[in-house]
């Protein structure tokens, strides 16, 4: 997947300007695709030359003007289009896991400490991805949501993201911990 795909999904809900395609995408969209904020301005200056989204001048009196942009009919060709072709499989790069394999060889204190700050890290998006599932259900419970809401897809990412989150916030503490009683079991010794 290129990050244009991602830009162009984040902009089918409607008209963003690159400020709110950014937060869009720390909310949203960083559960599966990270971007920052310059990549993505560089990114709707291509899908724009590229016809794949249209962009619009707001002049605002009190604020610089700004540009708000939308996905056209030849961006949501490519997004069908992208659909359409199978995936590659979820891989897992994580440099952590690179300190974590080399554990019981080189010092593990600092190990622990990232793998709990792992764990914080995702308590506090499992916090905001769960708040993000509410806002985006309002009323309706989770299934009456899923068989009848309107627009699904941001949802069924979020959950995946939610999912992802509890499991990894799971492991890191449980890392965390035989990686201690490593250390009293030897301190013991």
């Amino acid at each position: 997947m290129a990050l244009r795909h991602a830009v162009l999904a984040a902009l089918l809900d409607g008209e963003y300007s690159g400020y709110q395609l950014a937060k869009a995408f720390d909310i949203g969209v960083a559960n599966f695709w990270h971007a920052l904020p310059q990549q993505l301005y560089a990114e709707l200056a291509k899908l724009e030359k590229d016809g794949l989204v249209a962009g619009r001048q707001v002049v605002q009196e009190t604020r610089p003007n700004k540009r708000l942009f939308r996905v056209t009919d030849a961006g949501r060709a490519e997004l069908e289009k992208f659909a359409e072709a199978t995936s590659k499989p979820s891989f897992i790069r994580d440099d952590l896991l690179v300190k974590v394999q080399t554990a019981d060889r080189v010092g593990t204190a600092s190990v622990i400490e990232q793998l709990e700050e792992r764990a914080s890290a995702a308590d506090a998006k499992i916090e905001l991805l769960g708040a993000l599932l509410r806002q985006l259900r309002g009323d309706a419970e989770e299934e009456e949501f899923l068989l009848h809401g309107e627009r699904i897809g941001p949802y069924l990412t979020c959950l995946r993201g939610l999912a992802f989150e509890e499991e990894h916030r799971d492991w890191c503490r449980r890392i965390a911990a035989v990686l201690k009683k490593r250390l009293t079991i030897r301190a013991e010794r």
